[in-house]
């Protein structure tokens, strides 16, 4: 085994590159696959520590580390110590149940949505055996060589071997935004700073312009990188769903503390056993405790991901899904979202509007030469017609920046060296001075010669034509580089002239998401005649539209106050299509933002809803939590479809768990101040949370209506509280009916009672979800075979387990069968009255409750 990643000194960028590749064995046609893996059983996978997973076993015990569970064991283990050995075995073995059927669903969960993931991971071009080959980033090892170009995110800290025009965004290291220039001839000159290393490029880092070849010396926890976990790799801010969820548990949790407490304190006022008092109390927190709720949101938003991957749609990121079914905005480029993204080169004009062999020959140097990403712009020029370009040599370039909005190439043939300036339109012009009149001749670039180019430009707009402006400066020959300061008095050439034609599908879906209530902004860098024509095509009406120049001049203020009536934003720079995006948010809105450029990566990253594209570059797919296998915005209307529907599924299961399942457990504590006896013993509360549990597992599969789909979801904690103030008081006043039932008129001894009571707890507790799952009648609303058969299942063993030799262990009894007569009216009284009061907090309650409710500034995810 070569040195490694432990033994080459930290400051590898002040190495001679020869010692380096030694040090690692690396050659020029790469690790063979023997040595990759050896070396990747010794390194590990190329992971920060903060990005992997606990082994399981480790995630497991996790598991059993409640305080409350910790508790039940040893007062359980107390109870056996004095010679209750049945009840000891029993809690253990439901509490392993319980633990197990979490651990088992979310573990399914977690590993499908993990093997989506995968599906869209970022990968590297690496040598492998001689040749060249695609791998996902975490596999690489130190030794590896690999190729970087733009777009592309720097997977590991790598010593560069070759390098052109290189340019790296390693803002994620050092703060600085503008971009740093990287070389192999870097001066050899001993720095500490990794900032400061200019002939090494870091993890997290992202290329701007040109190529390299790097050697990569380390990974995982030993780059730069992974050494700043406590500050870069820190989780993002939590979602409002997140938070949402949250609070709940702790409500919940509050109220389980004073009912434990409760509990506890009457029972050793009246002098019952206090080691089965302290069990039950204990039983009864866990019961309380909503321990399923983690897996539920974990299992139902990982079943919501698998549905959108059949449909070509991978959700990088759980969490998304809950802000994809709030969104009521989205943000979208025009560019292979509302058109086809199949652009043309159709025309190559001068001055006089004119074809123009000049012009093409000029804009087919600029993007033959241009190492920065290709746009799609570029692909047209290249594509349009092959010209001989042997003879011409690149000296120099200044890559392309969305600023400037333009990108120079310094170009000799031996004759002549020549600046050639391609870029927007208005950009190009203003620093042109002169232009190329007939035979070449150049003419002072007047008034009266810009209005005419300008209203050329602007009739090709109209006519939904994208347009680039192509320049070109004579250089003398000791010019052996460009510099900014080059792209000045140019003599303008032309246009070329493209189409890219609306998209027959972007018309449907936009009707289908603002039918939805989801408003969809365009946020483009083309300007606005261009994109006028666009709307036009597509029967969009434009009702406000803003550029780059009046965002410029506008205050935040102004801005939030114009959103309601703009909805086409053009020649925005990366910069400002951020700065909307933040806007909204501070608007109270949900906002998503769908691109797949370096330019849009500071978008995707700040709305609520990144989305990017499978093709998109490194950057843009990192910053995403969801990725389009389609370039297709009707496919983004069925991630909103879904990811409403896994919002509803989830507050299903916490509006039943916050009436239903909290009204038994509270009937229970009540009941301790006029019962001689335990309710019921803890065994029995443990076993009816198990069965509970389990018939919950398929609340994910649950259908959801239409209605519920029609406007866009958010988590209401104020809403499920005031759910749980109305619904609760039905269940508890039922349940001291049935208590009465049960002492006078059956007469019940404390076995009898306790059975009773749980028969009739747990099947009232299960069954309500039939009514609670829908705001429709419960007849009219067919549930999903699985959650019916589980719920049915459930509260059947538990009416038929007392009937069994099992039920004798539980402390059970045989009801009679008048029992179970009444049992069978009791549940539809209960279900009914749950049935009516739904509706009347449906009615009176809910639609006092903001549907959408304003966050504080910054809020987000």
């Amino acid at each position: 085994m070569p040195l490694g990643q432990g033994t080459i000194r930290d400051e590898i960028w002040n190495q001679p590159i020869s010692a380096i590749l030694e040090s690692l064995g690396a050659t020029a046609a790469g690790l063979s696959r023997t040595e990759v893996e050896a070396r990747r059983r010794h390194y590990g996978l190329n992971q920060p520590q903060a990005h992997r997973r606990r082994p399981l076993w480790l995630q497991f015990l996790a598991r059993f580390l409640n305080p409350l569970v910790l508790i039940l064991l040893f007062a359980s283990g107390l109870s056996a110590a004095t010679g209750n050995v049945t009840s000891f075995v029993i809690v253990i073995v439901m509490v392993v149940l319980s633990v197990t059927l979490d651990f088992v669903q979310e573990m399914r969960a977690e590993n499908a949505v993990e093997a989506l993931r995968r599906t869209v991971a970022v990968r590297v071009q690496v040598r492998r055996d001689g040749a060249e080959v695609s791998e996902p980033v975490d596999r690489l090892v130190p030794g590896d060589v690999v190729r970087l170009a733009a777009g592309d995110l720097v997977p590991a800290d790598c010593r560069l071997i070759d390098a052109r025009d290189l340019f790296v965004n390693q803002a994620m290291l050092t703060g600085e935004p503008y971009p740093a220039e990287k070389r192999v001839d870097a001066p050899a000159t001993p720095v500490q700073d990794p900032g400061e290393a200019l002939n090494t490029v870091f993890m997290g880092t992202s290329v701007i312009s040109g190529s390299a070849i790097a050697v990569v010396c380390r990974t995982g926890d030993a780059t730069a990188f992974g050494q700043l976990s406590g500050t870069l790799q820190a989780p993002p801010p939590p979602t409002a769903f997140e938070l949402g969820v949250r609070q709940f548990g702790f409500l919940i949790l509050r109220l389980t503390i004073f009912l434990v407490l409760f509990v506890l304190a009457v029972n050793v006022l009246f002098h019952r056993p206090w080691l089965e008092s302290l069990m039950f109390a204990l039983a009864l927190a866990v019961g309380l405790t909503p321990e399923l709720l983690p897996m539920i949101v974990t299992v139902t938003l990982a079943r919501g991901a698998m549905r959108l991957a059949q449909r070509r749609v991978i959700v990088k990121r759980l969490a998304a899904m809950h802000n994809v079914g709030a969104m009521d905005v989205l943000c979208t480029d025009k560019t292979g979202t509302l058109t086809e993204a199949t652009i043309r080169m159709v025309r190559h004009l001068d001055f006089r509007g004119e074809e123009s062999e000049r012009v093409f020959r000029l804009a087919y140097l600029n993007s033959c030469f241009e190492s920065g990403i290709k746009s799609p712009l570029d692909e047209a020029i290249l594509a349009y017609r092959t010209l001989d370009v042997t003879g011409w040599q690149k000296i120099d370039e200044v890559p392309f920046d969305f600023e400037r909005r333009r990108v120079s190439v310094l170009v000799a043939d031996g004759a002549e060296r020549l600046l050639v300036v391609k870029g927007a339109p208005e950009d190009v012009l203003r620093q042109s001075t002169h232009y190329e009149g007939e035979a070449g001749v150049e003419k002072p670039l007047d008034p009266a010669a810009r209005a005419e180019l300008d209203a050329l430009f602007q009739m090709l707009g109209a006519d939904g034509f994208r347009v680039l402006a192509i320049a070109s400066k004579a250089m003398g020959p000791e010019h052996t580089s460009a510099a900014l300061g080059d792209e000045s008095e140019l003599a303008f050439a032309g246009y070329a002239v493209f189409l890219d034609p609306p998209k027959a599908s972007a018309m449907a879906a936009i009707h289908a998401l603002t039918g939805a209530g989801v408003a969809v902004r365009i946020l483009t860098g083309d300007n606005e005649r261009v994109t006028r024509h666009v709307c036009t095509e597509l029967g969009l009406t434009v009702t406000g539209l803003i550029t780059g120049d009046d965002l410029r001049a506008m205050s935040e203020e102004a801005l939030r106050a114009r959103l309601a009536k703009v909805n086409v934003f053009c020649r925005v720079t990366p910069a400002q299509k951020e700065r909307v995006l933040l806007a909204y948010k501070r608007s109270g809105r949900v906002v998503g933002f769908l691109g797949d450029g370096i330019n849009d990566a500071s978008a995707i990253h700040a709305a609520d809803v990144g989305i990017s594209v499978d093709s998109a570059a490194d950057v843009a797919k990192e910053a995403a939590g969801l990725i389009l296998l389609d370039h297709d915005l009707s496919v983004v209307h069925e991630a909103v479809m879904e990811g409403r529907r896994t919002v509803q599924n989830v507050t299903k299961y916490i509006l039943m768990g916050s009436s239903s399942n909290f009204g038994n457990m509270f009937s229970m504590a009540g009941a301790s101040l006029f019962l001689p006896f335990l309710p019921m013993l803890p065994t029995q509360v443990l076993l009816n949370n198990l069965l509970y549990d389990a018939s919950e597992a398929g609340v994910p599969l649950d259908h959801v209506e239409a209605e519920a789909l029609a406007k866009p979801v958010q988590w209401d904690l104020r809403l499920i509280q005031r759910f749980m103030l109305v619904l609760g008081p039905v269940s508890s006043l039922f349940d001291f009916l049935t208590f009465y039932t049960l002492l006078h008129l059956f007469n019940a001894d404390e076995a009898l009672f306790q059975t009773g009571w749980f028969v009739e707890s747990l099947a009232t507790q299960v069954l309500v979800i039939f009514v609670i799952r829908t705001r429709r009648s419960p007849w009219l609303s067919r549930p999903h075979p699985v959650l019916a058969g589980l719920t049915l299942g459930a509260a059947a063993i538990g009416a038929l387990l007392p009937l069994t030799p099992l039920g004798a262990f539980f402390g059970f009894v045989a009801p009679p069968v008048s029992f179970y007569l009444f049992l069978g009216a009791a549940v539809a009284t209960y279900l009914a009255l749950v049935e009516i009061a739904k509706r009347l907090f449906y009615r009176y309650v809910a639609p006092r409750q903001r549907t959408l409710r304003r966050r504080p500034a910054g809020a987000g995810t």
